[in-house]
């Protein structure tokens, strides 16, 4: 379980988000770390028995750094105020669909996955595996379980349809999708329980066909 400690540590960093308190409160941050890494290290565990592939995956592979790279953004605070890990074949950084968790207190912790935003030969795959087996996908993203803990599959859409596609093709919706993502919100009170990690995984467990899917895609 997280402890309330990191919770807290990233409420003050939101609300004091510059180097002179960082580095005054680096010891909190430590902890913080060492706590987020030992979740991310149970659910690595727990998820080489959902998905095999994911089996060699390390703490390293997955947890994202909390500096900010600030070269192209408005918003120069150096820290974020959250924290994240991703799981996928190859670690953070691989092609692959995968699973996310993010915690970042104040109503925004989620647990989801998907692919986001992947290069453009790799959305080429993924939409033609759509288009070819859309009856499976559709099977898949409206199971009641699935429905229950995403609603339904999200992404930034494009306004015209893609090139060798048409208006009327039953999957355009998804189609024309740049990300296929699911979330589900984890409340700041679910992420400090002891069945965090238990909730975290059944709720990859649900996600599992849907990733498989665009992963399938990849592959072929």
């Amino acid at each position: 379980m997280l402890q309330r400690s990191t919770l807290k540590f990233l409420k003050d960093l939101r609300l004091h988000n510059n180097k002179a308190w960082f580095d005054d409160n680096r010891a909190q941050y430590h902890q913080a770390k060492e706590d987020f890494e030992s979740l991310v290290q149970q659910i690595i565990d727990g998820l080489a028995k959902i998905d095999p592939a994911l089996g060699g995956l390390q703490v390293k592979d997955c947890v994202f750094r909390i500096y900010k790279d600030v070269r192209f953004s408005k918003d120069k605070t150096p820290y974020k105020a959250n924290m994240g890990a991703s799981f996928s074949r190859g670690g953070k950084k691989s092609p692959y669909a995968g699973y996310y968790f993010h915690l970042e207190p104040g109503g925004s912790s989620f647990a989801g996955g998907g692919i986001w935003m992947p290069e453009a030969p790799v959305l080429k795959k993924i939409r033609q595996e759509i288009d070819y087996n859309f009856p499976e996908f559709e099977s898949i993203i409206g199971q009641k379980e699935f429905i229950r803990l995403f609603g339904k599959v999200n992404g930034d859409s494009l306004k015209t349809v893609p090139q060798g596609y048409h208006e009327d093709n039953p999957a355009i919706a998804y189609i024309k999708l740049k990300s296929l993502i699911v979330s589900h919100h984890v409340s700041d009170d679910a992420a400090i329980q002891p069945t965090i990690v238990r909730d975290i995984l059944r709720t990859f467990a649900t996600m599992q066909p849907f990733v498989n899917f665009l992963n399938n895609a990849l592959h072929e």
